[in-house]
């Protein structure tokens, strides 16, 4: 019996941390690769900044003004001409009229002045201007 016992080997127990190391590179890659694309969609303006400035969690008509000739209705280019009747066609239906108004901060003020008075002829029950939040 002895002679057995000294040519039998004690197994010890191993842990493989290889399929672990495997998955959290996975998991680091992912969330580095969706972090990227995480980009606010739509048309790029200079945004004022204000220390009051806020999230808006819901889903409003967004208003783009990037230039004299440039003004967007949903990222959807717009003449000033058209603007009120492509607006009112935006407003219809919805149970909530809220517009955002996201305008360059090197836009003339007589051109967004102009804009907000459109957009209150069109029926909207809200406004809101966009701005960066300060520090």
């Amino acid at each position: 019996m002895s002679k057995y016992w000294h040519h039998s080997h004690i197994i010890k127990p191993h842990l493989d941390t290889t399929p672990m190391t495997d998955m959290v590179f996975l998991l680091l890659v992912f969330f580095m690769l969706s972090s990227a694309f995480m980009v606010e969609p739509g048309i790029k303006v200079n945004l004022p900044k204000a220390r009051t400035a806020e999230l808006s969690p819901e889903r409003n008509i967004l208003v783009t003004i990037a230039g004299p000739e440039k003004i967007y209705l949903d990222d959807k280019p717009v003449s000033l001409n058209n603007f009120q009747s492509e607006l009112q066609l935006a407003l219809f239906g919805r149970r909530e009229k809220t517009v955002v108004i996201k305008a360059d901060k090197k836009v003339e003020y007589g051109l967004v002045v102009n804009v907000l008075d459109i957009i209150r002829q069109s029926g909207a029950q809200h406004l809101a201007i966009a701005a960066e939040k300060s520090q």
